[in-house]
């Protein structure tokens, strides 16, 4: 089939854009443009940007926040829901679908969420800044995943996957604890009203509506509740991406059959030998369209709409609102506080001992076994990526922390050892393509 020229300039863009470590790199570049901007001369429209107010008013219910707000409580709704999606997926037919499948990324992820919130509380327990222990429990899936792509081509696929569960699981995690211990004062009516909409999306969904359109405008009036009722809007997302259809109307078979027949039919109908179809090879293409519809799952359908914007949109968005931070010349000695060494120690110590011990002592009990083709060499690689919680930190610091002072020395600590864990964990990963070259 000939490209046309815009599909031969396009596609190195799709190819970049379809590379798994893509997110990762437009995180980090992100990243750094928010920190280079923050501590340029124009560091003032930086923070003027942010701060820019922006309002709702519904029924005399007036919501008024600064962009970053925004960002933080609207389009990582949107985050949230991918995640919960993926949560769905993988629970139905994925890593965490058997227990068999789920318990040993399930356990690692629970191992290192235990460790580093209760070194933080060691190291904060008379400092005034406790309420920070769900920052260093978070693992960035995004980074993590593009790290260990770095580390070679020889990681096995099953080590990824191991990975990618145990990301996920800390993600669940994190939205657990989000939704329990950094939640403000409830307001009931609102949030009565949500959970009336979010039981009417799973009747929709039990009765086999899957019009997106259905979904999209409850999901979004379930997000304004829970924004009205004090529980983090955030958590709207995961809900409803749990409501979402997560089954083809039509099986494999099926689907196979009818599409062969439109094939042959297509094929037996008269061209017209020019640029345009008939209009009954045009009805075909359309049959063929709506058998393809039926064969797709909503879920996965608008999973892989959002995917982009998520990774490419709201992450960096959120990355250039959350990260920009001043840097001055005494950077390290100020990482001396207990918050920093709370999250320092807590993500490069912390989840290393409890993604590591909690792995092992699962596969020494027996209850787990190792992924395959995978050794312990690729466990400590993955138990220090998993030191990585650049995204979920910083949101969770937004949320644990009010005070200006006390967000800074947490961002320090957070990039800082993100930094350090994903060096540390490639060079360690990088590593087992020598040791299997020995053995």
């Amino acid at each position: 089939m000939a490209k046309s020229p815009i599909d031969k300039l396009l596609k190195p863009v799709h190819r970049f854009i379809h590379q798994e470590f893509t997110g990762g790199i437009v995180l980090f570049i992100s990243v750094v443009i928010a920190i280079i901007w923050a501590n340029s001369p124009w560091a003032e429209s930086y923070h003027h940007l942010w701060e820019t107010t922006f309002s709702i008013d519904l029924n005399g219910n007036s919501f008024s926040q600064p962009l970053h707000v925004w960002i933080n409580d609207g389009l990582m709704a949107l985050f949230f829901f991918v995640i919960g999606l993926e949560l769905k997926r993988e629970f139905m037919a994925g890593e965490l679908s058997t227990a068999k499948k789920a318990s040993l990324p399930m356990i690692a992820a629970l191992g290192g969420m235990i460790v580093p919130a209760l070194i933080y509380l060691l190291i904060n327990m008379n400092s005034g800044a406790g309420k920070g222990w769900g920052i260093p429990m978070a693992t960035d899936i995004a980074f993590a995943l593009a790290l260990l792509s770095l580390a070679g081509k020889h990681i096995p696929v099953s080590v990824k996957v191991f990975l990618s569960a145990l990301a996920v699981a800390d993600d669940l995690g994190a939205v657990l604890v989000i939704a329990f211990f950094y939640t403000a004062n409830i307001a009931f009516i609102p949030l009565f009203i949500a959970l009336g909409l979010l039981i009417f999306l799973a009747v929709g969904n039990a009765l086999g509506i899957r019009s997106i359109f259905f979904y999209l405008i409850l999901g979004i009036a379930v997000w304004v509740c829970f924004l009205f009722s004090g529980v983090h809007a955030t958590i709207a997302g995961v809900l409803v991406a749990f409501t979402i259809p997560a089954r083809t109307k039509i099986d494999e078979k099926e689907f196979a059959r009818k599409t062969r027949e439109q094939l042959e039919e297509f094929e037996e109908q008269i061209p017209l030998n020019s640029t345009l179809t008939t209009s009954e090879q045009h009805d075909t293409i359309q049959q063929m369209k709506k058998l393809c519809l039926d064969a797709e799952t909503p879920l996965q359908k608008i999973e892989d709409k959002l995917h982009p914007w998520v990774a490419f949109v709201i992450m960096p968005l959120f990355a250039l609102s959350n990260a920009g931070m001043i840097l001055h010349g005494d950077f390290f000695t100020s990482l001396g506080n207990p918050v920093s060494l709370g999250i320092l120690i807590g993500l490069l110590v912390g989840k290393f001992i409890g993604v590591f011990s909690f792995t092992w002592l699962a596969v020494r009990f027996k209850i787990s076994e190792l992924p395959e083709n995978a050794n312990w060499v690729h466990v400590i690689g993955v138990a220090v990526l998993a030191g990585v919680g650049f995204t979920m930190s910083l949101f969770v610091t937004g949320l644990a922390f009010a005070d200006a002072a006390l967000i800074d020395q947490a961002k320090y600590g957070i990039l800082t050892a993100s930094f350090v864990a994903g060096v540390t964990g490639v060079f360690l990963l990088k590593l087992t393509k020598k040791t299997a070259k020995l053995s």
